[in-house]
């Protein structure tokens, strides 16, 4: 009878250890597990073609770290240097002429001086009988046709002036497209993926290739509508990835929190999850060089 008493509370300490065992097990899991999933991503920047020719050097491959401001490229320039030499030849014809016009008219402007000055002394002279009416409507016609001149000089100079300063602004023209035939790398940042080679023909907007600045990552992930009280932009949260020694963590900021949700992409493998409504997040994520694109990762609010 000791015996079956004994062997009664044994059996039962055992199931209620189990029990406690499982509580312990189930609270765990429940407290380390993460509340959203994803990959990172960056944001990388296209850097295009301005000017179109023939891609004469593209110093760069895939993985290169460049900074910005630096020169990695250049475009043929040949027929825009030879258009903007066309250009400043006709500005110095033009130049020419107006100088050419300004000095006619500084010469008209002396004769009709001297023009109005015998006529003043004409009529002088016909007040005292010595001159003729005949004399008087001479000069006073070469006065008029030499002011005719003068206005028709003078407006052809500022005909020239406004067809120089139309060259002007071509040249202008000329040399930002020179400028742009130069290819400058935008941002800091690694070099993800090049578009063409050293030789061929690029088209103005065309991509040459892909750059991003790595140094920040973007782990877009996704939540239940249930979650999406619990998330809001500016919010630190917990980020988890796989490290070299297991999961390991850092933080990150919410950036971003979509206003509408969609069907949770294929990249989450469950059925169940697959076919639930969720929201996408942004976190941004500071890289120590741990991270990489594409790397799934992992969100704790």
């Amino acid at each position: 009878m000791e015996r079956f008493k004994l062997y009664k509370i044994m059996k039962n300490s055992g199931i209620l250890l189990l029990l406690m065992l499982l509580l312990v097990s189930s609270c765990g899991k429940n407290g380390d597990g993460s509340d959203a999933y994803g990959n990172f991503e960056s944001v990388p920047v296209l850097v295009a073609a301005e000017s179109p020719g023939k891609l004469l050097a593209l110093t760069i491959e895939e993985g290169n770290e460049l900074k910005a401001g630096e020169q990695v490229g250049a475009i043929d320039t040949m027929q825009l240097y030879l258009k903007k030499q066309q250009l400043l030849v006709s500005r110095q014809v033009l130049h020419a002429k107006y100088e050419t016009l300004i000095a006619q008219v500084d010469a008209q402007k002396v004769q009709l001086k001297n023009l109005e000055r015998e006529y003043n002394r004409i009529l002088k002279l016909l007040d005292d009988g010595a001159a003729t009416s005949r004399q008087k409507d001479d000069l006073e016609g070469n006065i008029e046709l030499l002011k005719a001149q003068i206005t028709s000089m003078e407006t052809q100079r500022l005909s020239i002036s406004a067809e120089r300063n139309s060259l002007d602004v071509q040249v202008s023209q000329m040399e930002d497209q020179l400028t742009k035939a130069t290819i400058i790398n935008p941002i800091d940042g690694v070099v993800l993926q090049k578009y063409k080679q050293a030789g061929e023909i690029v088209a103005p907007g065309q991509t040459i290739y892909k750059i991003a600045d790595i140094r920040t990552l973007i782990l877009r992930a996704y939540i239940s509508g249930s979650q999406l009280s619990s998330i809001k932009i500016g919010q630190e949260v917990k980020v988890r990835f796989d490290g070299s020694e297991g999961i390991e963590e850092t933080s990150g900021t919410v950036t971003w929190v979509a206003d509408e949700a969609e069907f949770t992409p294929r990249i989450i493998q469950t059925r169940d999850e697959r076919v639930n409504l969720v929201y996408a997040v942004k976190v941004s994520v500071q890289n120590d060089g741990r991270l990489k694109i594409g790397m799934p990762g992992e969100i704790k609010l």
